[in-house]
């Protein structure tokens, strides 16, 4: 690798560069005896959608370190779509916080509605599994300025959150 590719590799990144959108169809097998949505399986989609916004903003590989709270709003039925939207929210020198935005549509009524979001942290990684720096992300808009402040907040909490499990065990 050459010191142009390594530059491109820790420039700062704006937060639309990771933006990332799957699309999916609530099949028999993803869900429970009354046909609505297995939680496990959103959980499951949400975290590759998350992913995939961190392996388009590092550029390398990645793994899930923690997912926050999340609420299920509405069911979600067989024969639905599911589309998640993520895009990353911060970066903080290995690690980065990805804010992932899920939605139910049914095609035949064409409504829409706001199922979940969640909020995940990913670590970059190297092919043997050390942690590498990520490149600065830099919010645009305003949504993604509010979104970058609150990543830190949101941080903080984590931190004292984990200190507080660890001084109980």
């Amino acid at each position: 690798m050459n010191d142009d590719d390594k530059a491109k590799l820790t420039c700062p990144r704006p937060v639309r560069e990771s933006i990332s959108e799957m699309t999916e169809i609530v099949l028999p097998n993803d869900a429970n005896p009354l046909n609505a949505l297995l939680g496990g399986r959103l959980m499951h989609w949400i975290d590759l959608a998350g992913a995939m916004a961190a392996h388009r903003h590092s550029r390398t590989y990645v793994v899930t370190a923690s997912i926050d709270h999340m609420d299920f709003l509405v069911p979600v039925r067989v024969g639905d779509f599911v589309i998640l939207r993520s895009s990353v929210n911060r970066v903080f020198r290995t690690s980065m916080e990805v804010g992932v935005k899920v939605w139910v549509e049914n095609y035949l009524s064409e409504e829409h509605h706001h199922v979940s979001s969640a909020y995940l942290t990913f670590v970059a990684i190297d092919a043997a599994g050390n942690k590498v720096a990520v490149p600065p992300v830099v919010p645009e808009t305003e949504d993604e300025k509010r979104r970058y402040d609150g990543a830190a907040r949101r941080r903080e909490i984590r931190r004292t959150e984990s200190a507080q499990r660890k001084a109980r065990s």
